[in-house]
Parts: C-alpha cells; sequence; structure tokens
C-alpha cells in the first residue's frame, strides 16, 4: 500500500485522508510524533513542523484501510518529505512504531511478504519480532526477496532512504 505525504505552508495541521480507521490514525499520529522528537536527528528545523502542513493520504480511498501495520511506513514517508531525501523504489515494509522509534511486530506476514512478491519488491523490511513467522512464507519468495529485520526505526531509515550522497548527486544533475 503507498503512502504519500505533501508537506505545505501553515501552521502545523495534520491531515489524514483514504479511508483510514482509527487505529491507522493513531499510527499516523505516533509516527510524526516520532519524526517531531528525532528533528535534531535528523537535521529538521524543530520549527518546520509549527510552519508546515503536512497532509498524508493512502490512496484507493474507496478501500477501507485499519491497523498499525503501516506506522513505520508512514514514519519513512514524513521523514523523507521533511529532509527531502526519497525512498527507495524497490522496498517494502511493515510493522508499528513506537514513539520512541521501537519496530513491533504485526500480523498477516505470509500474505503481505506474497503481495510483496507479487508487486516485484526486492527488498523488505519487517520487525524483527516478526522473524518466527517467515516459517509460514513460501521457500520462493524468501528466496527472491531480501528480508531486513529491523528493530528500531534507524534500521528502517538505513535500508529505505536514498543515501544522501546520492541525492546529492542527483539534484546537481
Amino acid at each position: 500500500m503507498p503512502v504519500e505525504v505533501v508537506l505545505m505552508p501553515g501552521k502545523g495541521n495534520l491531515v489524514l485522508t483514504g479511508q483510514l480507521g482509527e487505529v491507522l490514525q493513531e499510527s499516523a499520529q505516533a509516527a510524526l510524533s516520532y519524526a517531531r522528537s528525532r528533528s535534531r536527528d535528523f537535521n529538521i528545523k524543530s520549527d518546520e513542523f509549527e510552519k508546515t502542513d503536512i497532509h498524508i493520504h493512502l490512496p484507493e480511498g474507496a478501500i477501507p484501510k485499519d491497523g498499525p501495520s503501516a506506522g513505520i511506513t508512514i514514519a519513512t514517508a514524513l521523514i523523507s518529505a521533511f529532509t527531502g531525501r526519497p525512498v527507495r523504489h524497490d522496498v517494502g515494509m511493515t510493522g508499528e512504531i513506537t514513539l520512541r522509534g521501537r519496530v513491533l511486530p504485526v500480523g498477516g506476514l505470509k500474505e503481505k511478504m506474497l503481495t510483496a512478491h507479487r508487486a516485484s519488491i526486492k527488498t523488505v523490511i519487517i520487525p524483527k519480532r516478526n522473524k518466527k513467522d517467515l516459517v509460514e512464507v513460501p521457500q520462493r519468495v524468501k528466496r527472491n526477496i531480501n528480508i531486513i529485520l529491523a528493530e528500531q526505526m534507524e534500521d528502517v531509515l538505513a535500508e529505505a532512504l536514498v543515501p544522501i550522497a546520492a541525492t546529492t548527486r542527483r539534484r546537481r544533475s
């Protein structure tokens, strides 16, 4: 499921669209709180959040969405938008996020891995505590996907965001 984030001059408002259920809305709030609390680590000026409106959209609005599984994805998209570092297009991820950036396990890992495989995703980031659930994933899927086990958001961002040097080169071109 793709996640879109757009930043606009404003007053720090958060808009969530795409038929998001209550749990998914809470995950978006937790992802934003995590990003704000770690703004210095990401070289984001702390006042950026107060003067920027954030719109988070999960497309395919006709399909209701809920659950905590998109927490790390939303946090990654937010940090990407604020830092200008693109998210790699060949990476998928699933995991709940805590306010301190811990990556918590999710349900339905087998189905999510099968979907990633069908979508030709090359790398999938999953919570480390979901490692035990990989026994349910067919071997053909595991052979074709690089599986990254994440405990913290730092693990996710290191894999998901385009490195700073590559971003700088791309902007000069």
